[in-house]
């Protein structure tokens, strides 16, 4: 099991939130479709929980392929209740039904056979895929402007939300692991990683958690209550 919390991620999401909340400003004074490209290049985290915390109208991650035709429906039905303006919230790996079942279907191919050729030539698909998806949130905000008829533009936070000063969480986060992980050295223990467990600390074996990305599941909390107030995820 990965940590709770990883220090960084509570910095990186008050950087998120913060523009998303600048970004009501623009969108609400010129009538425009705003579109935020957080980071998230397979884990829809940072995206879902700066979307929560900045009142984000759609939200799109790596975890829910989206559907273009169903923001596109959001979009129109905020229309019809007066709101000529929408936020959305984008993780970069964020991708539509399509992209990512072909993505999945070539990386299947590459785990399973064992022919060399028909492995090279999943691994050459999934480059050609990952190349294909550059510059897909800027595709995206072309086709809403396209379909609503609203001005859309797009924001690409970047490398923005990695700099700063480090908020008093991940400070203290940062801290408690710190010095669990020299008492570990201390001990003699070593191998392992130092995960948050609520208040305290766990030593992880390095060989549980290597090459390990942890996903946010789809029965989440934050999905659920995006769910509940109206947040459009895009399936």
């Amino acid at each position: 099991m990965n940590t709770d919390a990883t220090f960084g991620f509570a910095t990186a999401l008050e950087i998120a939130t913060e523009a998303i909340d600048r970004l009501h400003s623009t969108a609400h004074s010129h009538h425009r479709i705003i579109v935020a490209e957080l980071m998230g290049h397979r884990a829809g985290w940072l995206a879902l929980g700066a979307g929560l915390a900045g009142g984000a109208d759609v939200i799109l991650i790596p975890e829910i392929p989206y559907k273009v035709e169903s923001i596109v429906t959001a979009i129109r039905r905020r229309l019809r209740r007066g709101k000529n303006f929408s936020i959305v919230a984008v993780a970069e790996g964020a991708r539509t039904v399509a992209d990512a079942k072909a993505l999945a279907a070539a990386e299947g191919r590459a785990g399973r056979t064992k022919d060399p050729v028909e492995r090279e030539t999943a691994r050459a698909e999934i480059v050609q895929l990952e190349t294909q998806h550059v510059g897909n949130t800027l595709r995206l905000a072309h086709q809403l402007e396209q379909l609503t008829r609203l001005e859309s533009r797009l924001s690409i936070l970047g490398y923005v939300q990695r700099g700063g000063t480090p908020s008093a969480v991940d400070r203290l986060l940062a801290t408690r692991l710190g010095s669990a992980a020299a008492d570990l050295v201390a001990a003699g223990t070593f191998g392992v990683m130092v995960a948050a467990r609520g208040d305290g600390t766990e030593a992880v074996p390095l060989e549980k958690i290597a090459g390990r990305l942890k996903m946010v599941p789809l029965d989440h909390t934050w999905i659920a209550t995006a769910r509940h107030v109206g947040t459009c995820l895009g399936d």
